[in-house]
């Protein structure tokens, strides 16, 4: 038998404390069926046409793909106004998250967000020598903005917006982020993370673009994980200002953008797949809809959520509610014991949800 050699490498030191990422926990392999709804992930399979562009690519799939990612970074470039350029692409807005750090953030440097939001966060700050600043979130699940504000020091070097926010669901107004601009520093980089944001009211949905255009000191993070359905490929982009933009390609990882994710990317902005893509949306926020107005009746106070899930903040009963729904063939998120979260997916598992959440109300 074999015997591992010593290990004396020297870690850095911020390594120490840092929490490992927790993905959505898959369904355990006991024959009992389930809905593993933990992920946001789409409940939808590929667009055709996308999943053909894939096919095709794969032709080429011995070539390293185009690392500039130029077709792509033009069309994302006319549809959000910029420069081609001023696109920074990675696989997955986590990624470009990680590049924001990289290029804003040395060792001691703050970086403020709300907590709790994106697991990955302080993960991605502490992996890189910052500190993390995390401001807890009101009672309602939305940002506390004012205390947010109130968190920057001369240390701070970015601030991570993330609405909807994840977990729990409320979205920032345009009003509200111009407000809190005013009170941010214009060396201060404010990255808004719109995950979610395709699953918001049109109606209500941030003003993103105005923002960015009177504020230089904006950076907007957005993914092909969640309405696109491309979580597996994994592509996201940013859209930044010039100097900002050229740091990002300098500290991004090389070809991080595969070619059929860029391949999948280009497909999902053709008209006729965006079309089809808005009425999965609407199904989702008409679903997401049905869901908390059920939960409502059933006695649930839920945090209004403008993304592809909804929140249970049930606390120390968190760890007993998933298991609980576990039991009955759902799979949802749990954080500690603060709450737990469940994707609006297909609609049996949405009808599945609120008959256990009932059962749970009912105990």
């Amino acid at each position: 038998m074999s015997t591992e050699p010593a290990e004396n490498v020297r870690l850095r030191p911020a390594l120490e404390d840092l929490p490992v990422y927790v993905p959505g926990r898959p369904s355990a392999d006991d024959g009992v069926p389930r809905f593993k709804i933990s992920s946001n992930e789409s409940s939808f399979p590929p667009v055709p046409a996308v999943r053909e562009a894939v096919i095709d690519s794969l032709d080429a799939m011995y070539l390293y793909p185009d690392a500039a990612g130029l077709e792509l970074r033009a069309a994302l470039g006319e549809i959000h106004g910029v420069e081609p350029t001023q696109i920074a692409l990675s696989n997955g807005s986590v990624s470009v998250t990680a590049d924001l750090v990289r290029a804003l953030v040395g060792e001691g440097d703050e970086v403020v967000f709300a907590w709790r939001s994106f697991e990955a966060y302080p993960l991605l700050v502490g992996g890189h020598g910052g500190t993390s600043v995390q401001v807890p979130l009101a009672a309602s699940g939305e940002h506390d903005l004012e205390a947010m504000a109130a968190a920057i020091t001369d240390r701070t070097r970015l601030v991570l917006l993330c609405t909807p926010n994840n977990p729990t669901g409320p979205s920032l107004s345009t009003e509200q982020v111009e407000s809190f601009l005013v009170q941010v520093p214009d060396h201060v980089v404010v990255a808004i993370d719109e995950a979610y944001r395709e699953f918001h009211d049109p109606a209500t949905v941030l003003g993103t673009a105005g923002i960015f255009r009177r504020h230089g000191n904006v950076v907007l993070l957005r993914t092909f994980s969640k309405l696109q359905g491309l979580a597996g490929l994994r592509l996201g982009y940013a859209v930044a200002h010039p100097r900002l933009a050229t740091a990002l390609g300098q500290v991004a990882v090389p070809f991080a953008a595969s070619s059929p994710a860029q391949a999948a990317a280009l497909a999902s902005l053709r008209p006729e797949v965006r079309a089809e893509l808005d009425r999965r949306a609407e199904w989702v926020r008409s679903e997401r809809s049905r869901v908390q107005r059920a939960l409502g009746e059933q006695g649930w106070e839920l945090p209004s959520s403008q993304g592809n899930f909804v929140y249970f903040p049930v606390g120390e009963d968190s760890p007993e509610f998933a298991a609980f729904c576990d039991a009955r063939g759902l799979v949802l998120r749990a954080y500690g014991v603060e709450g737990v979260r469940a994707t609006i997916a297909e609609q049996e598992a949405n009808d599945l949800l609120i008959e256990i959440a009932g059962a749970w109300r009912r105990r």
